[in-house]
């Protein structure tokens, strides 16, 4: 994987600095809208090279955290730490060269433009070539232009899609939208990536493709964070779920410990 950029911030003293195995640590991580708390003291963190699923019922905060750690929102509260390095007051676009990358609950694509172009804008944190060098065409832009479109084509391979490389975005099926926009995710090198609600709106089959993918790209050594619906797929796919409510970490631990927690059950399954 690539080398992570390294933040415009000071090193953290050694007393916050995390372990080698974190990729994330949150500490005390609070949001507030208005008068209402939609992150409470939130603490949890992220070991390397595993699938982290991220549930809870409706309105629990999990994409408002999710937009936190990718630099959309700031905290009102609590620290943020990525690779050991504080986020706060970091740009997104620079998290996402750090290594952040993440899709969305609704699919972001560029309707209008090819997949492979799609995939191709995921890689502009990692090109030199800018506006003068796509002008000029000089040799070195060249090369790396071509380069950038074999590592696309790969992702596409990679996720399943070669046959829609060079089909727009907007004609086709939900399904292939999703995996489009991981492939996207993926050029540009990420260390932690993100997945909001991958399964929304895919039939059976598509969902057990796409956990195969997510397995895939594990053994790739990206990290992974998901907020999910589907009990089955988060289940089956995690290492590791953390629970949320109205704002507040309920639970934290394997699938088996979480789907026998009487807590759980009786705030999200809805089980006394």
């Amino acid at each position: 994987m690539t080398d992570t950029t390294k933040f415009n911030e000071p090193m953290l003293n050694s007393s916050n600095v995390i372990s080698p195995q974190e990729i994330l640590k949150i500490s005390s991580l609070t949001k507030m809208f208005g008068g209402v708390k939609a992150q409470d003291n939130i603490s949890f963190s992220i070991e390397k090279g595993i699938v982290c699923g991220l549930i809870g019922p409706n309105g629990a905060g999990k994409t408002t955290l999710f937009n936190m750690i990718t630099g959309i929102y700031p905290p009102d509260y609590g620290e943020l730490l990525f690779m050991g390095k504080n986020t706060k007051n970091i740009p997104v676009h620079k998290l996402v060269k750090a290594g952040i990358a993440r899709t969305f609950q609704h699919v972001e694509l560029f309707g209008s433009m090819t997949l492979l172009d799609n995939v191709l804008v995921g890689m502009h944190v990692r090109t030199k070539s800018g506006f003068w060098g796509a002008i000029t065409k000089m040799p070195w832009v060249l090369r790396e232009e071509k380069m950038a479109k074999e590592k696309a084509e790969a992702l596409l391979e990679f996720t399943g899609l070669t046959e829609y490389t060079y089909r727009t975005a907007g004609e086709l099926p939900v399904g292939r939208q999703k995996m489009a926009e991981i492939a996207r995710a993926l050029a540009s090198d990420p260390i932690l990536l993100l997945l909001d609600e991958p399964a929304a709106g895919l039939n059976a089959v598509e969902t057990e493709a796409l956990g195969q993918l997510i397995q895939k790209v594990k053994q790739r050594g990206v990290t992974m964070m998901l907020v999910e619906h589907d009990m089955s797929l988060a289940m089956g796919i995690s290492d590791k779920i953390i629970v949320l409510d109205r704002g507040k970490k309920l639970a934290e631990g394997t699938p088996r410990e979480i789907q026998n927690n009487q807590a759980v059950m009786e705030a999200y399954l809805g089980q006394g």
